[in-house]
């Protein structure tokens, strides 16, 4: 039976930047909402730390600022295709590479001064009880949003296991000093462990978070394998002087469970929202999390109410990543998408959009990157000739 503990019209468990905007979000909407997470903050979260300026978006939307406040706007990005082949543009709007120790506790923060509860607290057990969900035995909530991770408890209440190898990536990350790095960031893939890449985000401090991942295949892969390819696809990067370097599973949103039943909600990496294309996942889990709060606060259908107001902000923009993830599997698409994007800002716009927000493949795109791939192969039978 229910314990006479706590009683809140929503929890969220995690406190990450999904759960962060998913308190915010069920507070703008009047709700009592407590924050659980198992580590006290600031703490730091292994990630690429890019802040793409679409989640600053959904943050002022929450009536968040000052988030990016102390860090330098990094205005460009070069992307170097598995075939070598280079582009180098300016984003549309500047991203950011801000720490999770930072971004993470500015968030909370904000949720705590707009009247959210926070505890440290490692759940253990969440029901759904009918007419209130109860975590742990004595907290009751109105709905509870999990924003707890890849390896998130939430999810595996509702019977849904982690991803699996083939949907699931691995990557390393550090922070490395590299004060003559150009303010851009930049992303090296490789055709060895395709789908694969290595990035370097300058924070504008003389350091920059440097990375390298790669998709699980159901074969382990060592800390020594990661780092190994980390210095080789960033020769100029003193990698080996790396601090913090820390491993991280990437759940990838082509295979995600359903996003709740009942009043159990899921968000962020939670929800495996993170880009298969790009590994982007600060964008998602503030979009997600914020409709999992507003949606928490419905009394008699949460999950419903959650379910279509995902798929109306991101049901489309989803697809089409899969879709992408899809033709990216095949490294000359890619190669062409890279050359494509050379030669045409429109085209490096879309794939930064389709990749760091929620945009998708336009008829441009395609048109543009099916062109050059045909050029590509009729030049490539010239020359077997």
């Amino acid at each position: 039976m229910d314990g006479g503990g706590d009683r809140f019209d929503v929890v969220v468990v995690g406190a990450g930047p999904a759960g962060a905007a998913a308190a915010l979000a069920a507070r703008r909407a009047g709700a009592t909402v407590l924050l659980l997470d198992k580590a006290s903050f600031p703490r730091d979260k292994p990630c690429g730390d890019g802040i793409a300026p679409h989640a600053l978006d959904v943050a002022r939307e929450l009536g968040v600022t000052g988030l990016a406040d102390g860090y330098v706007p990094v205005p460009a990005l070069r992307l170097v295709g598995p075939g070598g082949r280079a582009v180098a543009r300016r984003h549309a709007r500047p991203a950011y590479t801000i720490p999770r120790m930072v971004f993470d506790h500015r968030l909370v923060e904000a949720a705590l001064r707009a009247g959210a509860v926070l505890r440290r607290h490692a759940v253990h057990r969440v029901e759904d009880r009918g007419d209130h969900a109860l975590v742990d035995g004595d907290i009751r909530a109105g709905a509870v949003v999990g924003a707890d991770g890849a390896y998130s408890l939430v999810r595996r209440a509702l019977g849904h296991e982690p991803n699996a190898p083939g949907h699931l990536a691995l990557a390393i990350r550090g922070y490395a000093h590299a004060p003559g790095l150009a303010p851009e960031q930049r992303i090296v893939t490789t055709a060895a462990g395709w789908p694969a890449y290595a990035w370097a985000f300058p924070i504008g401090d003389g350091r920059a978070n440097v990375g390298y991942g790669e998709v699980l295949r159901g074969q382990p892969l060592t800390r020594s394998h990661l780092l190994e390819r980390l210095s080789a696809l960033l020769p100029d990067v003193d990698t080996a002087g790396a601090a913090g370097l820390r491993a991280h599973h990437l759940p990838l949103s082509t295979r995600r469970p359903p996003p709740g039943r009942g009043r159990l909600l899921l968000a962020g990496d939670a929800l495996s929202l993170i880009n298969p294309f790009t590994g982007e996942g600060i964008f998602y889990a503030v979009l997600s999390g914020a409709l999992a709060g507003a949606a928490a606060t419905d009394p008699v259908a949460p999950a419903a109410r959650y379910r279509a107001a995902l798929r109306a902000r991101l049901g489309r923009h989803l697809r089409h990543s899969r879709v992408a993830a899809s033709l990216s599997s095949q490294r000359w698409i890619v190669d062409a998408a890279v050359r494509a994007a050379d030669r045409d800002q429109r085209v490096f716009d879309a794939l930064i959009e389709l990749g760091l927000g929620d945009g998708r493949l336009t008829p441009h795109t395609l048109r543009s990157i099916a062109t050059v791939a045909a050029f590509s192969l009729h030049d490539h039978a010239k020359t077997a000739r």
